[in-house]
């Protein structure tokens, strides 16, 4: 299971990076709980969407490139 973290949490940036982009007013509820004093909005969403699936491509990046 040790092996499985990385892979995991990079599909989990991945899907919800692309469900924030495909779906925003579904997440904005989740968003004005996160960022309780702001008012948050479509481009703070898109905003956090597009950051996870950078992050998920450099996490299949250092899967990949990881020495075995």
């Amino acid at each position: 299971m040790k092996d499985m973290s990385i892979p995991l949490i990079a599909q989990l940036c991945l899907a919800f990076g692309m469900a924030g982009l495909f779906w925003p007013e579904k997440f904005l509820a989740v968003f004005d709980v996160l960022m309780f004093p702001w008012p948050s909005g479509y481009r703070t969403v898109r905003a956090n969407s597009i950051a996870a699936i950078i992050l998920a491509v450099l996490l299949f990046l250092a899967i990949w490139a990881r020495p075995h």
